[in-house]
């Protein structure tokens, strides 16, 4: 009898995870940094940190910060940021991303972080790079979130068709970049209130607690 994950092997559907917030345990830590930000160069933006959430850095400097020397600044303490923070996982995520692989159902991870914050990533997490079978960043792509395009490439990574793909987000911006590319999107409730991700998302889950490619299947687009 073949195991949970062997009944699913060869199904033509692409997984893409959005990274902080989602698959590692991160985004309270960078809503504090952008906190901080907000109080060290003011933009007088109401809940600034939730407000760019999914956003590229580029996207955020050039849309908030249009000063140049303000933006060095930034790079510079996010620099800093980025190479002593702790990189955690979460353990369900990558449970159920095992569960994934055993399936051999192929798996990506987009996000509006730099491929030098993932070098961090993996020099802390060894095995992690292993996982997934394409990563798309911030660097890679001329749009950030909402915008479809880092779904669309992730997609194209995998060579699976946007519409036979799934997408995990936290944030709202995410979310929409998923939905704008066509993809099914399962929201999680780890970074904003479960009732705004329900909104918005196809499904929404409180985390990947006995969550299972089954569950993940049942999700259809109304």
């Amino acid at each position: 009898m073949p195991t949970f994950a062997e009944k699913f092997t060869n199904m033509d559907k692409g997984v893409l995870f959005d990274l902080d917030g989602v698959v590692i345990d991160s985004e309270t830590i960078y809503t504090e940094f952008w906190i901080k930000m907000e109080k060290i160069f003011p933009t007088g933006i109401d809940n600034f940190a939730i407000k760019i959430k999914g956003s590229t850095l580029q996207a955020i400097l050039g849309t908030y910060y249009p000063d140049s020397k303000i933006q060095e600044e930034i790079c510079k303490y996010l620099k800093v940021f980025e190479k002593t923070m702790v990189y955690t996982p979460f353990a369900e995520a990558m449970r159920f991303i095992d569960e994934l692989n055993e399936a051999k159902i192929k798996c990506a991870i987009v996000t509006s972080s730099s491929m030098k914050k993932m070098e961090n990533l993996f020099a802390q997490n060894p095995t992690f790079k292993a996982h997934f079978d394409a990563f798309i960043t911030g660097d890679m792509v001329h749009h950030s979130k909402p915008h479809p395009e880092p779904y669309l490439l992730g997609a194209e990574a995998l060579n699976i068709d946007i519409n036979n793909c799934y997408v995990f987000e936290d944030s709202l911006q995410g979310i929409q970049s998923g939905k704008n590319a066509g993809a099914i999107v399962i929201g999680l409730a780890t970074t904003l209130p479960y009732n705004t991700i329900e909104k918005e998302a196809h499904k929404t889950i409180k985390d990947f607690k006995d969550f299972h490619i089954q569950n993940m299947l049942d999700v259809k687009i109304n």
